[in-house]
This record gives structure tokens, sequence and C-alpha cells, in this order.
């Protein structure tokens, strides 16, 4: 599925009863309780976590898959004859494996393990965009960008000569379609959209986006980080030619991502990094690549966190990524709906189109404020600019708040977010 759209939920506004969901088949109470973090309190009360766009929370399957890697097989990957050499590497290249299959790639040599989404689009800027990019080209990316899928373009442009292209968003807060068209030429080189904002949540057409790229004949990376985990995402509908998401907004392990590229690209390419498994021979006077993908994984990898993000992907799958996005969908139009309760609140966003995250503010109250008082109810949200600067002038804000959701929330912890928020507003003094 490429693009994800709101399942419709009751009108809630006049009842704070939960809505029953509509025929999803999670039984939430259960899965909560293979997330040990859940269970502790934060000032003598439960913990709300709705922090979900920074980082997920890791499931007992996904710690214990990590434990039981250090605990039973750690050893290197690759060049090890021994019985547990020989086990790490089949965990590790396993993984690779459930990776490929749970975003519809078709060649397991496409999936390239990262450090971070972060490091996934630096490895393209580096190995694609120095080696491909020069005066008169151009690469076009979003104003909604996060600073991880725009600073590495900055830098490719300064160093390259290329010239870097925007396209807007309207005021609806979706991208600007037509402007996108008009800014796709002859010069495009290569495309960068964020699949799903992690500000807003919205769910950006990227297909058609990558459509008009290739009819330019640019290629098109996608910024995965937060659709990845929400939805069905198959890379080769989409046909993208590059995607990068990371492992801890999915369940899995800090310090572990994906890039995702079409194979003929990133033989094409030349390696990130220099080091260790990264080559095929060496002489005091030059070197020979290996085969993709571990021509870009230069080193001892990250393989405890590669093994816990298999364990993560064998997690999602068995919950359906079709029931967890319809849950979260129906988790958002709740929260949205019950936060329109609050007087001077702004929600931001593109609502048809976004899930799983909701932007606002409280006139009279600065968002780093409004987090304080939640975290003292034991209520995490986040309050900033979201590594998104850029997108916070288009808004003329200097941050929001930010709740965001996964399959793990209930509607009774968005009702506590609103008591929360009523409770920020009475602190600060503000009537209603």
């Amino acid at each position: 599925m490429a693009e994800s759209t709101l399942i419709p939920s009751p009108d809630v506004r006049s009842s704070k009863a939960p809505p029953t969901p509509n025929s999803v088949a999670l039984d939430v109470q259960r899965i909560r309780k293979d997330f040990p973090i859940l269970a502790q309190q934060i000032n003598g009360k439960p913990l709300v976590y709705l922090d979900n766009a920074a980082t997920s929370q890791k499931p007992r399957q996904v710690i214990d898959a990590v434990k039981q890697f250090y605990e039973r097989d750690n050893a290197n990957v690759h060049r090890s004859i021994y019985r547990l050499g020989e086990r790490a590497t089949q965990a590790y290249e396993s993984a690779r494996q459930k990776v490929a299959s749970f975003i519809g790639a078709r060649d397991w040599r496409s999936i390239v393990f990262t450090k971070s989404a972060t490091e996934a689009i630096n490895l393209v800027a580096y190995a694609w965009g120095r080696h491909n990019l020069g005066p008169g080209d151009e690469v076009l990316i979003t104003e909604m960008e996060h600073h991880s899928n725009m600073i590495p373009w900055q830098l490719l442009a300064r160093d390259t000569g290329a010239t870097l292209r925007y396209i807007p968003i309207k005021d609806d807060h979706a991208l600007d379609m037509e402007t996108a068209r008009k800014r796709l030429t002859e010069r495009t080189r290569l495309v960068c959209v964020v699949h799903q904002s992690n500000v807003f949540g919205t769910v950006n057409p990227v297909k058609e986006i990558t459509n008009l790229a290739h009819q330019v004949d640019a290629l098109m990376l996608l910024d995965g980080a937060q659709s990845v985990p929400h939805f069905k995402v198959d890379v080769e509908d989409l046909d993208c030619d590059f995607m990068a998401f990371s492992g801890h907004k999915m369940l899995g392990p800090t310090g572990v991502g994906v890039l995702y590229g079409k194979t003929a690209l990133l033989e094409s390419m030349e390696p990130f990094l220099g080091g260790g498994d990264m080559i095929r021979t060496v002489t005091m006077e030059q070197a020979t690549w290996n085969e993709i993908p571990w021509k870009f994984e230069a080193g001892t990898p990250n393989i405890a966190q590669a093994i816990g993000l298999g364990a993560a992907v064998d997690y999602l799958s068995e919950l359906g990524m079709d029931s967890i996005q319809q849950y979260v969908n129906e988790l958002t139009e709740y929260g949205r709906l019950r936060l329109t309760e609050l007087p001077g609140l702004t929600l931001y966003g593109h609502r048809p189109t976004s899930s799983a995250v909701l932007p606002f503010n409280i006139e009279g109250i600065h968002p780093h404020d409004v987090a304080q008082v939640l975290d003292d109810a034991g209520i995490a949200i986040r309050a900033g600019h979201h590594c998104a600067q850029p997108l916070m002038h288009r808004l003329n804000v200097a941050a929001t708040c930010r709740a965001s959701f996964y399959f793990y929330n209930t509607f009774e912890e968005i009702d506590r977010l609103v008591d929360g928020l009523k409770a920020a507003r009475s602190v600060m003094g503000l009537a209603g």
C-alpha cells in the first residue's frame, strides 16, 4: 500500500467514552504486556508514552533477541569459521532477508544496514551524489523535510556546485504539487521526499512524485522513517530508487537503520566508508570492492541491533500492518476530536492524509511549558522544532507540541492527555 488514509471514526466530542475500534484485530491490553517500560509509573502516575515519532518502545521479543545474541552467539560475522561466528552470520543475514520481505524488496541484496536513517541518506549523498552531480544539476526536496533529509543535500550542493530547490507546502499543510511539477525539470537529478512527515503525520503522494521524477530521468529517495513503522510499504510498487528508515522507530534497537536501493544503482556506486569486509582484494596500491550490500558495510557491523530489528519485523508482521494502520488512524482521529475541546488550541497538519502525529500549540503557553506540566502528570510528549526548523519558520512558530501514537497506546491515554492539557491551561492561569 503506497498511501495511507484515515479510517472514519465516530464524532466523540460530546462524550469522553473511548470509541470501540472498528473491526481492528488487536488486543491492545495483551500487547501492552509485551512492553516492560509501559508498566512503570512517573511521579506516581502510570506512564503515558506519546513520543513514538521520536522513538518507539521495545517489546520483550526484541529485547530477548538482543540478549540472546550476546549471551549465546556473540561473534563477528562473515569471517569466522567456528560455530558462534556461523550462528551470528546466519542471524544477521536472516534479519536482512526479513527486512527485504517486510518492505516488498524482491532482492535481499538491496538492503544495506546502517546505523540510522540519517546515515543511510548521507550514504547516498556521498556515494552517489558526489560522483554524479555538479554545477547545473538540481536536487529537489520539500519544505517539510527532517534535517536528516535536508542538511546532507545542503552540504552536497555546497561541495559540488549543484543547486538545492524546494517544494513548498500550501496553507492546508499539504505539498504544493503544482509547484512540484514546475520545479521538476531536465536539470533535476535527484528528488528527496519524506513519505510521512514527522511533524504533521501527513502522508505525501510519493508514488505520484516518483512518476514525475522518473519522467525527467531523476532518481527518487524516500525518507521512510515514519511510514515504514505505521503502514504497509512496498518499494517495488512505489518504484523509488532509494529509501531510508530507522530500526528504533519500529520497535527495533537504536543504532540500526536501513538503506534500500535498487541493486543496479548500488552496484554502480562507490563505497561510503573504507575498511574491513567491504573489500574483495587489497594491495599496497589499490583495492577492489566486495559485492553489494557488503560493499557499504565497512567494519564490524551493528550485529546485535540488526538481529533485534529482525525480531521487530517478526513482531510487526505477526500483528499485521493493516491492523496497525487502522488502529493508529482511529487513535489519531479520536485525539484530534478530543483536542478540539480545548480553547485556544491550534492543530497543524493536513487532516485528510495525516495519521499517528498530532502537532499543536496552546495560545499563551510555550510548548516546553506544556511538556513540563504533562511530564509532571506522567505523560511524555515532544516539544520543540522536531528537527524541522525551516518548517517551523514556514508556520511562523518557534516550536510545537507533538503527541504521536503507536499501536500500544489507548484511547484512555488520549483522555489523560486532554486532562493534562486542561491542567496546563489552569497552571498558566488561562480560563476555560
